[in-house]
């Protein structure tokens, strides 16, 4: 039976199937069941696969120096993004992050989203998006390079649009930082570890400025600039 499943699972085509049923399922039943689609898919082929990591992009062990690379492109990114979320505000309006509006000021609820942010977040959609859909997209395509960057941008689009929640500006940063951050894995498949710390770390870092309520300072400062 495990052999069955893990064969049908890793069939090229179904990795295309999974991204359309997460769709579906989000529209029609709650967005979260777009990600935990991916991830029983996902969990199922690790099983059948002997829990073989290297498959998903965890062929190589964390090191100082990973994590101090990833904090590097994650500081990069952070001065970067931040900027380019207040321009597209202007434009677009902020993005909509109304669902951790209670995080503000409530340690309780900042302790709570960072281990949400850690295990589902950073870990979680890196697993999947990344790890997942975007090594078995690449597969489909042929393994080329071009194959990992039209995979690349595939999967961020499909990212970014999973982001509606948080309006225009969020779907078009979302999906742009996606981007950026596969381009960078499509560079060294074999470690997913760097885009999970990255991960990790920008989203702690929004996180920790949404509960400091300092949040929007970057995009007001560039609206009175401009």
């Amino acid at each position: 039976m495990k052999a069955k499943i893990y064969n049908f699972l890793t069939k090229p085509y179904i990795v295309v199937l999974t991204m359309i049923i997460g769709v579906l399922l989000s529209i029609s039943i709650d967005r979260n069941f777009n990600f935990f689609t991916g991830l029983t898919v996902a969990l199922l082929i690790l099983w059948g696969s002997k829990y073989d990591w290297s498959r998903f992009g965890l062929a190589k062990k964390m090191t100082f120096a990973t994590i101090g690379r990833s904090l590097g492109i994650t500081v990069l990114l952070i001065i970067g993004f931040y900027i380019f979320e207040g321009i597209l505000a202007m434009y677009f309006g902020e993005i909509d992050i109304s669902t951790f509006e209670n995080v503000r000021g409530n340690f309780t609820e900042y302790l709570g989203l960072m281990i949400i942010v850690w295990v589902f977040a950073a870990f979680g959609e890196e697993f999947i998006y990344r790890g997942y859909y975007m090594k078995q997209l690449a597969k489909l395509f042929g393994n080329t390079n071009k194959a990992w960057i039209v995979s690349a941008i595939i999967v961020s689009v499909y990212f970014g649009v999973s982001h509606a929640y948080q309006g225009v500006t969020g779907i078009i940063a979302v999906t742009l930082w996606h981007l950026c951050i596969s381009i960078i894995f499509s560079k060294n498949k074999n470690n997913l570890i760097s885009p999970i710390l990255i991960h990790g770390f920008y989203d702690t870092i929004g996180v920790t400025l949404l509960y400091l309520n300092q949040d929007k300072i970057v995009s007001d400062w560039i609206q009175q600039l401009f």
